[in-house]
Formats: structure tokens, sequence, C-alpha cells
């Protein structure tokens, strides 16, 4: 059976062969009587007089992670409403795989794996299960196309999946589709799932596109029309597609005035929603991807098993939002704070004990642990399976944190003295001072092992330690110029550091902005740096600043000529 509609744009055979009350009323609001596509693209997105003059983005079309579209459909069809799937990772830009969604494209793999899920997911939505909650009509014959009742359930999905209208065209197209294929299989419901299948797996689901129209203000420059602008805000603070009333902002032109898009704006930031894009977010940012593949020796490290592991990512995560959105705290607090979260599992790896569950917990003024530098996520996911590394902590602090640069290593790099557990060379630091002596591997040392040499107190699972083969740690070191005593002394320098706020500004922007930072962004980077410091460092106060300033809603270009005919990518 041919899944493609005219007016989507791909054309594939298919492959052979709880939350529904709340998704229901999410389904009956996208009932309600909407104007056209044509009425509402007259109404342009507001260009807000905050930031620098010229600030703008390029228009970008971009492939929705995996992460991003189930979010999305959960909200349309609840969380009950679930399959395995594996959507090919971007590839990390600028620090963040989100903006590799903006050069990634599609395989033929990628489209099976695709339609895989759209299959999936269709029947279940129109199984006896669940098709009387999220199915709004009854067909008149159940084994004969309804084209009444398609119409009545695939337009307000294809217009939250689309994050827009349905235009007639494909809006006729769609319902066409479904008739026959019920007609055929004598199933008004197999009939339904087959065309919602084709909209789960249309381009206009799949990509982002920033849809665009000149500015006449401004020759050279595009904004944002109200329903891309709705789009980009959605999938910057709940790493999703709009809700309902984020899309009916969008028709009533609410975004295009200055006051509208600030209200809706405070109505996604007070959302428990927010938590989802926030952790998405700093899940990306600090690479939490990498430990799903990280292995430690368990006879090294018998304590580190996989619940530490999760547990120690979610620590982290769980740390940040409570400090960040939910206390509203100073960012550069996260790098002393004694406050965080543990579990049993965590509690063997800090040497104390912990209640079954996640616990609130707060280090002893005494104790070598505070900020996110001594938590186990950092410490064990920068090292190696049967030891610490400097090199690797180091390397990830100027990195993920700095946004610095810190080359790869040359080929054929001799790491055997590393290693050995023979030689003489006792410590870490005595180790690496052969690394330092060599001068083709000096230049990266210099930059990641002065400061990785602090995390030395620490073994390559997270656990405290005072010596390494007897001898005594000496976890001293210098940053940038400032030196320090310990790794508490490396964290309150960390906390001063001014590449630490820049760096999360520039990753929240690229997020944002759906792709990587570029050199034309330096003025508004600059200038989100100054509110953020003004704002006392609080992330709430810096994701309301992107999302009202006008960068955030003008492009430097106009969009692609597909995209903006309203066609398929």
């Amino acid at each position: 059976m041919d899944l493609s509609v005219p007016g989507i744009g791909w054309r594939y055979p298919p492959a052979p062969g709880r939350g529904p009350r709340a998704a229901a009323a999410v389904l009956a609001l996208a009932l309600l009587p909407l104007t056209s596509a044509a009425d509402t693209a007259s109404a342009p997105a507001a260009i807000l007089p905050t930031g620098p003059a010229d600030a703008a983005t390029p228009a970008r079309m971009r492939l929705v992670s995996q992460e991003q579209y189930f979010n999305s459909l959960g909200y349309v069809f609840g969380p009950d409403i679930s399959v395995p799937a594996h959507f090919a990772p971007f590839r990390r830009t600028d620090g963040l795989l989100a903006s590799g969604s903006a050069s990634a494209g599609v395989t033929l793999a990628q489209m099976q794996e695709f339609q895989r899920t759209a299959r999936s997911l269709a029947e279940q939505v129109v199984s006896p299960a669940n098709r009387d909650y999220l199915v709004p009509c009854r067909p008149r014959d159940a084994v004969r196309a309804d084209r009444d009742c398609a119409r009545e359930f695939l337009l307000p999905v294809g217009r939250l999946l689309f994050r827009r209208p349905v235009d007639e065209p494909t809006a006729d197209a769609v319902v066409a589709k479904s008739a026959a294929a019920a007609d055929q299989l004598h199933d008004f419901y197999g009939g339904l799932a087959v065309a919602l299948e084709g909209l789960l797996m249309a381009p206009q689901a799949l990509f982002v596109v920033d849809r665009t129209e000149p500015d006449p203000a401004r020759p050279g420059y595009g904004r944002l029309d109200a329903y891309s602008l709705a789009s980009r805000l959605s999938f910057f603070l709940w790493n999703a597609a709009p809700d309902e009333e984020l899309l009916r902002a969008a028709q009533k032109g609410e975004l295009a005035t200055p006051e509208g898009r600030a209200k809706t704006v405070d109505r996604m930031l007070a959302s428990p929603r927010l938590e989802t894009g926030m952790r998405a977010f700093f899940d990306d940012m600090l690479r939490f991807d990498d430990l799903a593949v990280l292995a430690k020796d368990p006879g090294i490290y018998p304590v580190f098993g996989a619940e530490t592991l999760a547990d120690a990512r979610e620590q982290t995560l769980r740390t940040l939002i409570d400090h960040l959105i939910v206390r509203r705290h100073d960012y550069r607090d996260l790098f002393t704070t004694r406050e965080t979260f543990i579990t049993p599992a965590l509690a063997v790896i800090y040497g104390v004990a912990a209640a079954p569950g996640w616990n609130a917990y707060a280090s002893p003024a005494d104790s070598p642990r505070a900020g996110l530098l001594t938590q186990v996520s950092f410490l064990a996911g920068h090292a190696h399976p049967g030891r610490s590394s400097p090199t690797l902590r180091g390397k990830a602090l100027r990195e993920l944190l700095l946004c610095q640069t810190v080359p790869r290593p040359p080929p054929n790099v001799d790491f055997s003295l590393l290693e050995d557990a023979n030689s003489r060379l006792r410590t870490a630091r005595e180790r690496l001072d052969l690394h330092q002596s060599n001068p083709v591997c000096a230049g990266c040392h210099k930059i990641t092992d002065p400061i990785g040499l602090a995390f030395e107190q620490f073994d390559g699972a997270g656990q405290y330690r005072a010596t390494e083969r007897g001898a005594a740690i000496d976890a001293s070191g210098v940053l940038d110029g400032r030196k320090f005593d310990d790794l508490a002394g490396l964290s309150a320098t960390m906390r001063e550091h001014p590449q630490l706020s820049a760096c999360l500004v520039r990753r929240v922007y690229g997020w944002a902005t759906g792709g990587p930072t570029q050199p034309a962004d330096k003025p508004v980077l600059e200038w989100l740096g100054a509110e953020f410091a003004a704002d006392g460092y609080r992330l709430p106060d810096l994701l309301r600043t992107i999302a009202l300033s006008s960068a955030f809603a003008t492009v430097r270009e106009a969009a692609p000529a597909a995209a903006a005919g309203g066609g398929a990518p």
C-alpha cells in the first residue's frame, strides 16, 4: 500500500507486517474553530527592540531528535503511546548534539526506522484500548470509510504534528488516503492508521523549518512567521513541539506584540514542562550521552555498577534543576554548593549512609565534596575503566564548562608508563611530568594537566583517596594564572572564571536558535552575558532574555525556497 500523500512529500512503501483521557482533552481543544493557514500567514512575529540592532540568526531546517519526537507525541496522544525507537544520533557541533540537527540528513535506514516507529504508534492510537479516548467520533460503519469522522480526527492531529494548520490540499489528500485504505482493508480504523502513519513520518512532522518573510524595515533581514516562532520557543524551553495554547497564541497574533510574546514566554517558564527542556539541555551540554557506553573494571571498582551510573547522571540533573529552576540560584554557585541528592548506590561512593530512594544531602563543611566537579557523573565519566585521568578531566572542564578547544593527541603516543602498575612513578603527577617534557605532548598537557591533577584525590570511580600507591597526592595547580591548593580551590576559582558564565550563554543561545553559534553572534552573546550578570546569573532570567530578544525572531536571510512555499523539504 502506498503511503505517499500529495503535499506531504515522501513516498516510501510500508514495512511488512493510561494517559489517553488527558490526550483526548488535548485533541478536543484542537477541534475548536481555526482560521485557515492563509489567514495566519500574514501575521508575522514581532521583532522586539532588545539587544544589538543587527542581531539575527540564519533561517534553519533541522531534524527533530528522538527525544523531541516522543516528547511531542506524549503531549498529543498521552504517555501510554510508546514504542522503542533508535533514531540516529546527531553529530556534536559547537558543543551540542542539538546543534548538529541543523546539518543532519536522512538515510534509507533512518527512513525505515521512522516508518517502523510511525506504524507502531498509529496502530496503538487506533487500537480498541485507545480509540474511544483518542478518536473523537465514531464511524457510521466500522468496515467502511467515513470521510467526515476521519477529517475530524486527522486534521487536529496533523495541526499538532505539523505545528501549524494543515492546508486544504494536504488535508483533502490525507482524508482521501484514509478513505482509500479503509475501503481496501474493510476497516475504518485501519484506514485511519494508514493516514496517521503518513502524518507521523511526514517531513512537516520530522523537520523544524524556519518559515520567514522579508522585513520591509530592514533590507536583507527576515522574520519568523508566528508558527515558526512558536516552534522555536517550544523546542527551546520544552524540547517538544508547541502545545495547543501556544499554537492559539500564534494563530491570534499574540506573539506579534511585545506584551503577548512576554505573556506567552512567562507562561512557558512557569510550566512544569520547563524541567523537561532544561534537563535535555544540560544532558546535552554535559555530554551525558557518553555515560551510556561508560564501563568500569569490576575487579578494581567492585562498588561501581549500572545502578551507580544511572544514579550519577540523575544526581547531577536533579541538582541542576533544583538549584537553577526551583530555587533560582546563581549558576556559578553550582561549583561550590554542598547541597545535592544521593541514593544508596551513590552513598557507597560518597562513604555515607542513605535511605532507599532519593535523599536531599548536604556534605559537611570539612568534606572534600562540594559542587558539580566532585559529583560521580563528572569524576567517573571522565576517567578510564581502571584508573583516573587528569588529562580527561582537565579536557572536560575546559571543553564542557569553559567552551575552550583542546587539540586531539598526536598518533602513536606512548601511554605505557601511565598504565604500568609496576612503574617507580607512583602518582599521576609524576607520570604526567613525562608528557610535559615531551614537546610533542606538552602543548595539550599544559592546558589540561595543571587543572586535571586537582581531581586526583578522587579515583576513577569518584571515590575519595588521600594517597596513590602509598604516596601523598598533591592536588594543587593553576587555572589560567590563578593558583589553587586542591579541588575545592579549583571549584572556587572556576566560579569566578569569566568564561564559565560566557560558555553557558553560548550553549543556551545555540540550543535556543537551533544551530551552532557563529562569529556574527559575538555582539549578541556579549550582550546576553552582560544581561545574565546583571540578573544575578539566574538561568530563568537568561532564558527569558533570549526568548524576548530581537535576535531570537530575526533571520539573516530568507528561508529555503521549498520551505517558504509551504512544500516539503
